[in-house]
Formats: structure tokens, C-alpha cells, sequence
């Protein structure tokens, strides 16, 4: 039964991985994009960065479920 529930965690952190890690894509192209007011560049730029540390806990939580999953 943990067993499961760690593979049910690990897709669950995966998953919202995965989402920051396209928030954070999506957020680097704004801070980029020249057409875009500064205002919204430097917005966009500090939202990319925070994005990327939420991917990151969320792959360390899926990589730390996997390994108990398995255990």
C-alpha cells in the first residue's frame, strides 16, 4: 500500500515538475522578447527564476518517492 502512494507521489511531483518547467520556458521567452514593456520583461524574468525552483523541489520530492517506492 506505500508503495503505491509513493508511485501515486512521485507522478504527482512529476507532473507539477513538468508544469514549472514550462511556466518557467514560457516566462524566459517574455523576459526576452524585446516588444515586451521592461516592466513586464523584469516581472517575467523574476517569475522564470522562481518557477525554476519550484521545478527543482519538485523533481528532488518525485526522485525522493521513487526511491522509496521502490524500496
Amino acid at each position: 500500500m506505500e508503495s503505491a502512494k509513493q508511485a501515486f507521489n512521485y507522478v504527482s511531483e512529476t507532473v507539477q515538475g513538468a508544469a514549472s518547467g514550462a511556466s518557467k520556458e514560457a516566462n524566459k521567452e517574455v523576459a526576452k522578447d524585446g516588444n515586451v514593456p521592461i516592466g513586464t520583461r523584469a516581472t517575467a524574468a523574476k517569475d522564470a527564476l522562481s518557477d525554476k525552483f519550484e521545478e527543482s523541489g519538485h523533481d528532488s520530492k518525485a526522485e525522493a518517492h521513487k526511491k522509496v517506492a521502490k524500496a
